[in-house]
């Protein structure tokens, strides 16, 4: 094996090495990359200084140095950042200890490994495009360290091509091998990677932190017409319990057994949900779902839940009506929606006697309160005042300024004064419809928040205090991207939205997201579930009918490849060659035969042998040939030398 390389062997395998590493930028501590990126230097100076370079005691030093970094950083060499730093720094190392052609193959394999793992952080298209080039690169490498002649753009095209090959056979294990789960304890996942979102409890002004988030929560494909703009309500977590401030969910769950069996009207709406990863075991279904498959459950507030979310991005088909009457209330849940902190003030009480709140049915009483916040200088804004203390009075009577989580525990609080069952639902409302893919994109930006009240007859109603302060809320969709590039702080109707971004702009972003969709949906979510799907099309009904055709088709292809590769046209020859063939062809007649693995060298020495009085002359077109083939600095000069020695040479005296 060499000892020494070309040096533009060793620039394209070091560049290639740094972006590998480069996307982890986003993901390793700044510690862990600069003692990467330091080293990497080094390695790159030593190409044209190699006494820079360290000796094995000096390795060894740096070695312990890294391990003991990366130890500082996470305290531990396991798990999913400890591993992949660790692997990072041991290719670090590696490039020090570079001599032989043994060790520039471990290098690559070493950081095909460090390449597939960004898919553990991240798994979009760009990064499948990313991987999949630096991939490209590490492939050249190895052609360039076995070429005779290292040359990057040719080294690149073969390697080209030989992923293009590869990548029919990828597809077809991709299908048709079996998908095996991997069980939780063992994925990879760090327990501090926390998700920005809703939260288990809410106080005024909560939900107002994620008014101007553009991040993906879920995108849900409709089977059929989509349900108007006022009817997409997103369920999560229903919050009962408060001391004033703080609304929490019910720690009473027993009480499901007891519930009514909800009786639903009207059109139902058949969908899919695909859910971002998130540390919440929450389902954000159309309120209320009343088809869903496992994993999936319902809990007792009619919430969709699943364990299997935590964690991952999951898909789940669920079928909701958006009519629903959930029947009778339970002693639990009486208990739980009329719950008050302590007794309201007199100023409470005044205000719910002039809404008659006291003395007339429920539905006088909640049209009375909804004709408050409207009639009355109420304002919906994102960046309410502060209201540490009472702050449901503070809100009613002084500031008057708040966001939907204000106007939810007021209602709430104001129902239960007059003893009817009321609570708050938060979740998402809205949802951006993205016109390419026909799906729609709900974001952190469509948190929200609304209250459901029991009435006799009807079971639980929703009824959404923000719809009669800031109605366009819940009729149209968020504008998020003028919030963000304006800086408003209140909802605008989505019209003037052209005064941010152009049509094209937005549409090239719309082709963007319904593309990314496809890929999340059809390749990273591709489970065993949805392969047992795909093949039942097919027929393929076992694991043995799985493997006959897996191999079937592999076989096809290499079969198909071989066959173009065995009879393709061959390339047109250069002059030189040309010559080198016509040279070759006088000796056949002498029962000189060159095969095509044989090397000019090795076929010149043969036939010297034999026609040793012909030596001078076959070395001469030999070395001429060799020159003009694989060597450097040839001239039209050296062409016209070796036209000249094949015309002259005869095989037979």
């Amino acid at each position: 094996m060499r000892s020494k390389f070309n040096k533009s062997v060793l620039i394209f395998l070091l560049s290639s090495i740094g972006l590998i590493v480069f996307p982890h930028v986003y993901h390793l501590p700044a510690a862990v990359l600069s003692f990467f990126f330091l080293v990497l230097g080094w390695r790159f100076a030593g190409i044209w200084k190699p006494g820079w370079l360290p000796n094995s005691w000096f390795v060894l030093l740096l070695t312990l140095l890294g391990v003991g970094l990366l130890y500082s950083q996470h305290h531990s060499l396991l798990g999913r950042d400890p591993g992949t730093g660790l692997f990072v720094i041991g290719l670090a190392l590696k490039l020090l200890e570079i001599k032989t052609e043994r060790d520039i193959y471990l290098i690559t394999y070493l950081a095909f490994i460090v390449a597939a793992s960004q898919f553990l952080y991240e798994q979009n298209i760009l990064v499948g495009v990313y991987i999949v080039a630096v991939c490209c690169v590490l492939f050249a490498t190895l052609v360039s360290i076995n070429s005779l002649r290292p040359r990057t753009l040719p080294a690149l095209k073969t390697a080209a091509v030989i992923m293009a090959q590869a990548l029919p056979i990828a597809g077809v294990l991709f299908i048709l091998f079996p998908r095996i789960e991997a069980p939780r304890l063992l994925l990879l996942n760090e327990d501090h990677q926390t998700k920005s979102g809703l939260s288990d409890s809410i106080e005024p002004g909560s939900i107002s932190n994620l008014g101007l988030s553009d991040e993906l929560v879920f995108r849900v494909k409709f089977k059929g017409a989509l349900p108007p703009p006022a009817q997409r309500y997103w369920r999560g977590p229903v919050m009962t319990h408060t001391d004033g401030r703080l609304w929490t969910q019910s720690v009473h769950k027993d009480f499901k057994r007891f519930l009514d069996k909800p009786k639903f009207t009207g059109a139902s709406y058949q969908y899919t949900l695909l859910m971002e990863p998130q540390d919440k075991p929450w389902v954000f279904a159309l309120d209320i779902a009343a088809e869903y498959q496992s994993p999936a459950s319902l809990n007792a507030n009619y919430q969709l839940v699943s364990e299997e979310a935590l964690g991952k991005r999951a898909e789940y088909k669920v079928t909701s009506y958006t009519q629903y009457n959930t029947g009778y209330i339970t002693k639990t849940e009486y208990q739980d929606a009329t719950q008050l902190p302590g007794e309201p003030s007199e100023r409470i009480n005044q205000l719910v006697r002039q809404l008659h709140g006291f003395d007339s049915p429920p539905e006088t009483y909640i049209q009375q309160l909804l004709n408050h916040f409207k009639k009355e200088d109420f304002h919906y804004t994102l960046t309410p005042p502060l209201m540490e203390e009472n702050p449901i009075e503070t809100f009613l009577f002084e500031t008057r300024y708040g966001f939907c989580s204000h106007y939810a525990a007021a209602f709430v609080y104001l129902m239960r004064v007059a003893d009817i069952p009321a609570r708050i639902v938060t979740g998402y409302q809205g949802g951006e419809l993205n016109k390419i893919g026909n799906f729609l994109e709900i974001r952190q930006a469509h948190a929200h928040a609304w209250t459901e009240v029991w009435l006799q007859d009807k079971g639980w109603v929703r009824i959404d205090p923000t719809a009669a302060i800031a109605p366009e809320r819940i009729e149209q969709d968020v504008n998020v991207d003028q919030q963000v590039a304006s800086g408003i702080v209140t909802f605008v109707s989505p019209n003037s939205q052209k005064l941010v971004a152009f049509d094209w702009l937005k549409q090239t972003h719309q082709l963007w997201n319904s593309a990314d969709y496809s890929w999340q949906r059809w390749v990273i979510n591709y489970n065993s579930m949805s392969q047992l799907q795909l093949l039942s099309w097919w027929g393929i009904q076992n694991a043995k009918t799985m493997l006959y055709s897996m191999l079937g088709l592999i076989a096809l292809m290499i079969a198909v490849l071989g066959w173009f590769l065995l009879h393709r046209k061959p390339k047109k020859t250069d002059s030189a060659l040309r010559l080198y063939n016509r040279f070759c062809k006088k000796l056949v007649h002498q029962g000189f035969i060159r095969s095509e693995s044989e090397g000019a060298r090795d076929f010149a020495e043969r036939v010297k042998s034999k026609l040793p009085e012909k030596s001078a002359q076959i070395d001469q077109i030999t070395d001429v040939f060799i020159k003009l083939r694989y060597g450097q600095g040839s001239s039209p000069e050296d062409l016209k030398r070796l036209h000249k020695l094949v015309m002259q040479f005869k095989a037979a005296d």
